[in-house]
């Protein structure tokens, strides 16, 4: 009987010790798999950042193409505008999307790059084109309709799209760095309107809230010419 008990034991012991290397050599298999799986995930991280930024290089080379392909058209002197030549009324002066097919991007690089040339009247069409066909795109944000807005008035033909953006931007964005300045556009837009009572309202509440800023030393030179205007 003792003799079977011992064997019994030893039998156990063998089994025991047998079980933990298995256990060993399948927790160091688990850790391979978890290992390879973080790595795995790591590069994943880094091919989806890789593939955003060639994506964006590639909106960005598809703007320049265009523009560059008006610019040759303008050289051979091919009329391709890109807004209507004739609309009925100026909301329908935007950018031939049937023909051009810009992506939102696309739209934002050429407007921002005519704007930075002072061609405010293509500017204002291809910002306008973004902000009537795609309202709800990233891009469409405080400084967007601030330049929207700033192109559409030195246009001297938007003065809708003016008021529109740019009251958006300031019930939108109160805190916004262009919020005194779309006040301002805004103040002007009016009075070229010839609606002075808005324009008035506008150059009182920078005389109470602005008086040390530079949009207040243009309202108030404006303001200064009206008095002297019904003065004489």
């Amino acid at each position: 009987m003792v003799r079977g008990l011992l064997l019994l034991m030893s039998l156990m012991a063998l089994t025991g010790c047998d079980f933990a290397n298995k256990l060993e050599q399948k927790a160091a298999k688990v850790n391979r798999f978890e290992s390879a799986s973080l790595t795995l995930a790591k590069e994943n991280r880094l091919l989806s950042a890789e593939i955003g930024e060639l994506k964006a290089e590639i909106e960005t080379l598809k703007s320049r193409n265009n523009y560059l392909q008006l610019q040759l058209d303008k050289t051979k002197g091919v009329d391709r505008g890109p807004a209507s030549i004739r609309p009925v009324d100026e909301s329908n002066d935007l950018v031939n999307q049937q023909t051009y097919k810009w992506t939102p991007s696309q739209l934002v690089a050429m407007a921002q790059k005519e704007f930075d040339q002072k061609n405010y009247l293509k500017s204002a069409q291809y910002f306008q084109t973004l902000l009537t066909q795609y309202p709800e795109h990233e891009a469409v944000k405080d400084t967007v309709l601030f330049q929207a807005g700033v192109a559409s008035y030195e246009s001297g033909k938007y003065d809708k799209w003016v008021l529109t953006n740019l009251e958006k931007l300031v019930t939108k964005y109160p805190t916004s760095k262009h919020y005194r300045s779309a006040k301002l556009w805004i103040g002007l837009t009016h009075l070229k309107l010839g609606d002075q009572d808005s324009f008035f309202k506008t150059v009182e509440e920078f005389r109470k809230k602005y008086r040390n800023t530079s949009e207040w030393e243009i309202l108030s030179a404006h303001y200064e010419k009206i008095l002297q205007k019904y003065k004489k």
